[in-house]
């Protein structure tokens, strides 16, 4: 058996989420089956977590075995000749046997974009506010999220996960454009719907609807119907994924 890391992004719009689902196309399931086909037999591949419904990665990492060692640069190219237009591969690189796309990750980092203007070419990839933000008091919120560990309040419900505890290492909202912001934000793992609803609560605060201690309470009180809604998914992308070099073949 070797192992190799694969990396690929993918627009998210036409999919149900990263993870094979029963009831619509999902991208790990497009991946597979082009392998599969490449390979003549049967291939699964291992993400590094799990994207929702019409959520998007400029960069996802997953792992796949094959029974020797492949030209990485031919398959590269086969596969993105295989995969539909919205999913690219980037490109692979030989791990050790025992490495693993979703455990051995030492973080994560996604981006939400907001924009406060209407641009039809933005309809895609951005939630439109119709009202102005503070983003300074949302920044001075997302600074809260270092004083704390368990995210429950931030979590999916009847998730099948041992703790919800997360290790937040950047969160920060930065203006890219006149009309155009990007929430930043990185941590060791991520609960479930964590991101949209964190930056459901930062949104509440720029609205002036909650205050910094009204955030550190939703916290607190480790419970999801605390939290501010679920912000669109087809504004998020995963954009990082790190792993200890360790892993890597020279």
């Amino acid at each position: 058996m070797v192992r190799y890391f694969i990396y690929l992004g993918y627009d998210g719009t036409a999919y149900h989420g990263w993870q094979v689902q029963p009831n619509g196309m999902s991208v790990q399931e497009v991946l597979q089956k082009a392998l599969s086909v490449l390979m003549r037999r049967p291939v699964e591949v291992v993400g590094a977590g799990r994207t929702d419904a019409g959520v998007h990665a400029r960069l996802m990492v997953a792992h796949v075995d094959f029974d020797a060692p492949v030209d990485i640069f031919r398959m590269v190219d086969k596969l993105n000749r295989l995969l539909p237009p919205d999913i690219a591969v980037y490109r692979m690189r030989r791990v050790t046997n025992e490495a693993h796309a979703r455990f051995d990750a030492t973080y994560r980092r996604y981006q939400y974009h907001i924009t406060t203007n209407k641009d039809p070419f933005h309809r895609h990839y951005a939630w439109r506010v119709f009202q102005s933000l503070d983003f300074e008091a949302m920044n001075r919120a997302a600074s809260v999220l270092f004083e704390y560990t368990d995210f429950t309040s931030f979590s999916k419900l009847h998730t099948d996960v041992k703790t919800n505890n997360c290790r937040i290492m950047q969160a920060g909202w930065e203006q890219v454009g006149e009309d155009e912001w990007v929430f930043t934000i990185q941590a060791d793992r991520f609960l479930r719907n964590m991101v949209r609803a964190v930056v459901g609560t930062l949104v509440e605060v720029g609205r002036g609807k909650l205050t910094l201690d009204g955030f550190r309470r939703v916290i607190e009180a480790k419970d999801r119907c605390s939290a501010g809604t679920s912000v669109p998914a087809h504004a998020l992308f995963l954009v990082d994924v790190g792993y200890p070099e360790l892993l890597f073949y020279p």
